[in-house]
């Protein structure tokens, strides 16, 4: 029975694969012929552009160099010249792997893949797989392998809108595929594993997989006997040159062509093969009005202000934004460069810029998440008191760590808020070690960052923003901080319709609590201040209540703004990069100027944008909910009987110093008891003039003076007179000033306090 039952099952199979090869015939080739366009609309409608121009021209072997065909070969098909139309061993064993989770794969033979690229579709159907394996048998019998290698290589897809390997190499070098010698013929080649990944200019970030793929290549060859070993020693990896693309595609059109497809490709929406095949009508989140005030505002506020021919720097510059809906992480604009056909790489996407301090924010979000505590014990709020000394090592950690400070200046005690406002490295560098710099990686990667995101590693640097982030990426980050916390993937793409009527089916969109509520907006309002009163101030042109930070990357070769307000996330960067070579360039002098921060051309975008962009939307405040404590003053502990070598401020000012005014004179819980204020609160400075007493103070500080008392007086107020001797805990209510203010003698007293360390 059971031999029968083989022979049954055997003579089946054989009469299964005779009655397949009778029937399925061989096909015209319609394929390319049948080839539509693709159409991008705006998310009102309003058509982007179109793709699906053939840039294809069929040659024959001959005039494909043999460097060429070998790499191709040893590429996708090392054994193609001896080997079966099929091979049903792969074909399983990839089937298996595809049904595992291992990965798509196809185990198909050149001879098939040119089967499905000349006479089938693209559809990943067991139909067309069934018919793709008997039509290669026929094929193989009725065509020589030199033919179906030559059809093969006419009819592959390369990227960059090339058919076949004569497109390509006019399209990555500008030769014929005659003149392709083994390093060009390499690349070529793995372009046909992964055309949009593996273009190096269109995704630098791509180019270390490119290489490696390309290195693959050429060891095949050599393998094979195609190329000498002392050959493949000497050859450096060719770039390929700047894209020539059709007029239809300049502007910014181009760009977002190129990023949507990426999009979809890279979240398996649509594969290359389906969009190579065209017919598909692709509505996108962007919206044309945002968009069109994206390019102004880089015109008015960067391209206007360039001279190329007589600043060379000015040849360098180039710029990139992307902007997004906090509330729907929709992405709404981007910025991509000048013109798609004379800057191919989009700017908004790339990932080799460092992103510099606009990092820093993320380090305090976990901070805050993670309730983080300094090396003393305290814990991290925005009023903890770091030391910001210039060139200052880290503590806690166990290398040897004392990042500069910008121009090298030194601040001494400073509190986090002020750090973030002056972008102080010493201060964060330090956080980053406290909160621990694996908690901050985590965080990023939480908020929005790549997890592959290059040079995001959890070493007290990350701190200084050596990540080369995209620009969109820090808009997801910026975003979800935007959103108090809850995260939502960005999505570019509204809905997608096949011939007119078959729907695509797209992701599930889905969010999270990426990090709590509280890290999320006490962050936001440290950002706040930074527009209110640091780097970021001339973000205040927007006109509303925003949030954001500067950056600069190292040797000045990317400034950057990131920022927000609650109804957009926005971030710009203005990159250098030599046109020719591709390096990245300092932007030292460009516009005329000595430097470009980002304070300077990339907040004046983000200003411009933002106003314009929400030109018909109501201005709104930021609902936050901050951190308990947020508003306490956390200093160093010092000897509590030590005197302070300079000079304290006037009782009413603020410490740390912050230009020499203070409207309330008290701590947090103290009720306001002053009219007047100090003329000058830097350390050391006696105020000149003073307030009156405003009663009863009802609130003492640790160990100090009552903070509901009075703003000074005309005679003097250092905090150099004697030490108290006695100190109220905070939110003490009864502590009342028993005689004078400190420095003219008086102690402070309060009921139920303990002594407390000595602060400013």
């Amino acid at each position: 029975m059971v031999l029968g039952g083989f022979l049954l099952a055997l003579l089946l199979l054989i009469g299964g694969f005779f009655l397949g090869y009778s029937l399925v015939k061989i096909p015209p080739a319609n394929a390319l012929a049948l080839k539509q366009s693709n159409v991008y609309l705006y998310a009102d409608g309003t058509e982007i552009a179109r793709d699906g121009v053939v840039n294809r021209e069929n040659v024959g072997l001959a005039q494909i160099s043999k460097d060429a065909q070998h790499a191709v070969l040893a590429a996708e098909d090392r054994d193609f010249y001896t080997e079966s139309a099929v091979d049903p061993q792969a074909m399983l064993r990839a089937g298996w792997n595809t049904v595992t989770g291992k990965g798509r794969q196809s185990g198909s033979t050149i001879t098939q893949q040119y089967v499905k690229n000349y006479y089938l579709g693209q559809e990943q159907t067991v139909t067309r797989k069934v018919k793709e394996f008997f039509i290669a048998i026929k094929l193989d019998r009725n065509e020589t392998k030199d033919e179906i290698l030559q059809g093969y290589l006419n009819t592959s897809y390369f990227g960059r809108n090339a058919y076949g390997i004569q497109a390509a190499a006019q399209a990555y070098y500008g030769m014929k595929a005659t003149d392709l010698d083994p390093a060009r013929a390499a690349y070529l080649a793995a372009l046909v594993n992964a055309p949009s990944e593996y273009d190096v200019v269109a995704h630098p970030e791509n180019k270390s997989a490119a290489v490696a793929r390309w290195n693959y290549v050429l060891d095949g060859m050599v393998k094979q006997g195609w190329l000498a070993r002392s050959e493949r020693a000497g050859l450096t990896f060719p770039m390929p040159k700047e894209s020539s693309v059709s007029a239809g595609m300049s502007g910014q059109r181009g760009y977002l062509v190129r990023i949507i497809r990426d999009y979809l490709t890279g979240n398996k929406i649509l594969d290359e093969e389906q969009l190579a095949a065209g017919g598909y009508r692709i509505t996108t989140t962007l919206e044309k009005s945002k968009q069109d005030a994206f390019v102004k505002a880089v015109d008015d506020q960067l391209m206007a202000r360039l001279d190329p021919k007589n600043r060379k720097v000015d040849s360098y510059v180039r710029a990139g934004g992307a902007a997004i809906d906090p509330r729907t992480g929709k992405v709404v604009a981007m910025y991509n460069g000048v013109d798609y056909v004379k800057q191919y790489t989009p700017n908004a996407t790339r990932r080799d810029f460092q992103v510099g301090s606009t990092f820093k924010p993320l380090v305090f979000a976990s901070a805050v998440q993670n309730h983080s505590e300094t090396q003393d014990g305290r814990v991290i709020n925005p009023n903890t008191v770091y030391d910001g000394t210039n060139e200052r090592p880290v503590e806690g950690w166990n290398g040897s760590y004392a990042p500069e400070n910008e121009d090298g200046r030194s601040y001494g005690d400073i509190t986090a808020r002020e750090a973030t406002d002056q972008s102080v490295n010493s201060v964060y560098a330090q956080m980053a070690v406290d909160v621990g710099p694996d908690k901050v990686k985590e965080t990023a990667i939480a908020l929005g960052l790549p997890a592959t995101t290059p040079d995001l590693t959890p070493t007290p640097s990350i701190a200084l923003g050596p990540a080369t982030a995209s620009v969109l990426d820090m808009a997801q980050a910026y975003a979800t901080l935007a959103n108090h916390g809850e995260r939502g993937t960005y999505t570019m793409i509204e809905k997608v319709i096949k011939g007119g009527a078959e729907v695509v089916e797209l992701p599930q969109r889905t969010t999270s609590q990426a990090i709590s509520r509280e890290a999320a907006d006490t962050t936001t309002a440290v950002l706040q201040s930074v527009v209110q009163n640091g780097t970021g101030t001339p973000a205040q042109a927007v006109g509303r209540p925003a949030a954001g930070k500067t950056g600069t990357a190292e040797e000045d070769t990317a400034a950057w703004f990131a920022g927000y307000t609650p109804d957009l996330a926005t971030v710009v960067s203005v990159m250098g990069q030599d046109p020719v070579t591709a390096a990245h360039k300092p932007l030292y002098g460009a516009m005329g100027l000595p430097r470009i921060n980002g304070s300077g051309a990339p907040t004046e975008i983000w200003s411009q944008f933002t106003r314009d962009a929400l030109e018909d939307t109501p201005a709104t405040d930021f609902d936050l909910q901050l951190q308990n404590g947020a508003d306490e003053t956390l200093a160093p502990p010092t000897d509590p009987w030590q005197t302070p070598d300079t000079g304290g401020q006037g009782d009413g000012g603020t410490w740390p110093p912050t230009g020499g005014q203070d409207t309330q004179g008290q701590d947090a819980g103290a009720t306001q008891g002053q009219t007047g204020t100090p003329t000058d609160g830097t350390t050391g400075a006696t105020p000149t003039t003073g307030g009156t007493t405003g009663g009863t103070p009802t609130d003492g500080t640790n160990g100090g003076a009552a903070t509901g008392g009075t703003t000074g007086d005309t005679t003097g107020g250092t905090n150099g007179g004697p030490t108290p001797t006695t100190g109220g805990t905070t939110g003490d209510t009864t502590g009342t000033t028993t005689e004078g203010t400190n420095g003219d003698g008086g102690t402070t007293t309060g009921t139920g306090g303990t002594p407390a360390a000595w602060q400013p």
